[in-house]
């Protein structure tokens, strides 16, 4: 009876023993995955095609180990993420690598603090400038480059600083994190990017009426101020464009607000009906702004004696420029010009005029005026900028922050524009009366260009990314209609030669993990604890003839037989 019981006793021995080293198997292979360092937000570069060309970070997901600029010459790198602080990064060095097609893991760009719009401030402003000039430069070639590794972009602090101190350590040491060494692994589990299908685009429009004496059955004249309001940049979620095209949001909405303290009273409504667009696709060839301009009658645009649209005017010292695309000997150019010169004078501003023709048959459109020209509608851009853009420059990019605009420029700018349309409306040409003095009920509001300021300055606002019901979207119109008649908004689809794609945030997760010797080391000697462990309990509970029975080789079927 004794001798029948045995066996199973034993069987079930091994079974429970069998499950310890399996799970013990299992512990092991997850050591990697449980000992998280850190976690940070990172911001993906943007992926986009143009006319069927791939550009940007083709892929999303990250499952590397890290390493700093200081990798010893000649290292496979095509399993590693390379993190490199702005601040120590070779423009050179990236240059090649990308144009030579070199193999990479991924790529991670930590920007300094001073750099987020989260944080605000005004300190260190040779340290910003000099961070701004080579960022700019980065981005620029990150834009226009197909790149077939993940590349993300992070915000120094203590946290990651002390990691990648670790990693810089390893990396002098001649001890490159890998699977046999061990060392820091940055993990990002995200879907691959897909296309973002028909992505909108919004345009708000205010319209402030003019005084039409009863029985005049002529419509009234028409000024248009636009603005575009969406960016683009290097990673969308960071692209806030204060400067491009805050700035100009910011003018139209004070400009809307001061002449609807004048259009409320009947005895200072002006003769001229005020149309004041925010218009979106700003970076794709004004594409919003083109949607928007098809959309009018004939009878409306025809009534437009001219428009002004503004852009980037929040960061210059004492000029602004006014593009047009009609000639300089064109009446209402000339009018625009010498209005605007005008006002400057008073101001010790300097304004000065740069024309250059459009190309109808070019789908390349630099300037929001020349949407307006190509339908025969006079138009001109007041800027900062002195020399045309190229395609996706200059529209918010990563350096276009909060720290760099001026506010007092934007008040400047605001004054100069409305002063000279004041004047025009009111048939004050040439007369030194200023209509929006300071220090009266007219005057230009700094509190309030500082508040929306602020407000743009930390809205990543790229076209694809804002759905119709977009809060900031909503915001915007909320905000014209408080200072206009009427206000109406039109939703488009983003045509043309662009496609894009999501995932431009992710959460990355740092481990720090053992090398591969030390994964062995350990599984030896649990290996070895188990073997002894198991021999100690078979001795003491079965014998120790049951212990060598189990390593005897078991009779052949003959001798059974037999």
């Amino acid at each position: 009876m004794a001798n029948s019981k045995k066996p199973g006793g034993l069987r079930e021995m091994l079974e429970s023993m069998y499950s310890v080293i399996a799970l013990l198997f299992i512990l092991v292979a997850c050591v990697e995955l449980c000992d998280a360092a850190a976690a940070f937000d990172v911001y993906r570069l943007i992926q986009y095609d143009r006319s069927g060309s791939p550009f940007g970070s083709r892929f999303a997901a990250l499952n590397h180990h890290a390493a700093s600029l200081h990798f010893p010459p000649g290292v496979d790198l095509s399993r590693t993420v390379l993190i490199i602080p702005l601040r120590e990064l070779n423009i050179t060095f990236v240059r090649e690598y990308i144009n030579q097609k070199k193999p990479l893991g991924g790529f991670l760009v930590l920007l300094p603090e001073v750099l987020s719009f989260k944080t605000g401030g005004n300190n260190q402003v040779h340290e910003k400038e000099k961070m701004k000039n080579l960022l700019a430069e980065l981005e620029r070639l990150l834009i226009h480059s197909n790149i077939p590794y993940p590349v993300y972009f992070a915000f120094e602090n203590d946290e990651i600083d002390t990691v990648l101190a670790d990693i810089k350590k390893n990396d002098l040491m001649g001890q490159p994190a890998t699977a046999t060494t061990g060392g820091y692994k940055f993990v990002i589990p995200t879907a691959e990017p897909k296309k973002v299908a028909s992505p909108t685009m919004t345009n708000i429009q205010g319209w402030l009426s003019g005084l039409k004496t009863d029985g005049d059955a002529n419509q009234l004249p028409t000024i248009a101020i636009v603005a575009s309001y969406d960016t683009f940049g290097a990673a969308p979620a960071l692209s806030v464009g204060s400067d491009s095209n805050g700035s100009g949001i910011v003018a139209l909405l004070e400009i809307s607000r001061l002449f609807s303290l004048l259009y409320s009273n009947p005895k200072t409504r002006g003769r001229y009906n005020l149309l004041f667009g925010l218009t979106s696709g700003g970076p794709y060839n004004y594409n919003g702004t083109q949607k928007w301009l098809r959309s009018f009658d004939q009878r409306l645009r025809e009534s437009i004696d001219y428009a002004i649209c503004l852009n980037s005017i929040g960061s210059w010292d004492n000029e602004l420029w006014i593009h047009v695309s009609k000639p300089p000997e064109n009446a209402y150019i000339k009018q625009i010009f010498e209005g605007l010169s005008n006002v400057a004078e008073e101001l010790d501003l300097k304004v000065g005029l740069k024309h250059k023709k459009i190309n109808i048959s070019n789908p390349r459109v630099a300037w929001e005026h020349e949407q307006f020209s190509r339908l025969r509608v006079t138009a001109a851009t007041l800027s900062e900028l002195s020399v045309t853009p190229e395609l996706l420059e200059s529209t918010g990019g990563l350096f276009d922050t909060r720290q760099y605009v001026n506010e007092t420029a934007i008040v400047r700018g605001v004054k100069l524009v409305a002063e000279s349309l004041a004047r025009h409306i009111y048939g004050h040409q040439g007369k030194n009366i200023q209509i929006f003095a300071d220090e009266s009920s007219l005057a230009v509001n700094p509190a309030y260009i500082r508040s929306w300021l602020d407000v743009l300055s930390q809205t990543p606002r790229v076209a694809p990314f804002l759905s119709k019901d977009d809060p900031f979207v909503m915001a915007l119109k909320k905000e014209l209609a408080g200072h206009v008649d009427q206000v109406n908004v039109q939703h488009e689809t983003l045509e043309g030669i662009f496609t894009f794609y999501d995932s431009t945030s992710a959460r990355l997760n740092i481990y720090q993990v053992a090398s591969v010797t030390f994964d062995l080391l350990l599984l030896l000697v649990l290996g070895s604890y188990l073997i002894v462990l198991f021999s100690f309990l078979v001795i003491t509970t079965r014998g120790l003839d049951d212990l060598i029975s189990l390593f005897r080789r078991p009779p052949s079927r003959k001798l059974k037989t037999a």
